[in-house]
């Protein structure tokens, strides 16, 4: 089961249009859910190349080819007893406006800002999936459930140059 902080993330990322009926539902859980962070900032003494967080952040901006190892990572949550997982969007940084791979003096932002916790959370915007059935396996209740009707779509953007 997908779920999003973000409910403009949540409706871009499920490709939503004008015309589908859109229903939100806020859930609760029904215990303390064991979940994989995978938005946690990692304290390493590492450099960017060498790092597990800077890897896990690229991961989940790449594109479509990265859907595998994060299957696999998914699984392998699962399988060693996590109820679900919590995932940076790949749509974090377009909603937050923050630029990928920010660096000063070629050193990342994301591990050298003197507040890199708050830098690194204001430019996530944080997914869960949980495993299996949670409604069914009463994992979680539901608060309430609302129609979302979409009145207005915007987007900021500017021009780039076109290669050939």
């Amino acid at each position: 089961m997908y779920g999003s902080q973000d409910i403009d993330v949540c409706i871009h990322e499920c490709r939503a249009s004008t015309d589908d009926d859109i229903y939100v539902a806020t859930l609760e859980p029904k215990r303390n859910l064991r979940l994989l962070d995978l938005t946690h900032l990692l304290e390493e003494d590492v450099t960017e190349f060498e790092s597990l967080d800077m890897a896990i952040h690229m991961l989940f901006l790449a594109r479509s080819h990265s859907y595998e190892i994060s299957r696999a990572i998914a699984l392998a949550a699962k399988e060693a007893g996590f109820d679900g997982i919590i995932y940076p969007s790949f749509f974090s940084l377009i909603r937050t406006g923050g630029h990928p791979f920010e660096t000063a003096y070629g050193m990342s932002l994301r591990r050298c800002h003197p507040d890199r916790e708050k830098y690194a959370e204001a430019y996530t915007i944080k997914n869960f999936a949980l495993f299996g059935r949670p409604l069914e396996n009463d994992l979680v209740s539901i608060q309430c459930i609302n129609r979302l009707v979409l009145t207005q779509v915007g987007y900021r953007g500017h021009f780039g140059p076109v290669q050939y």
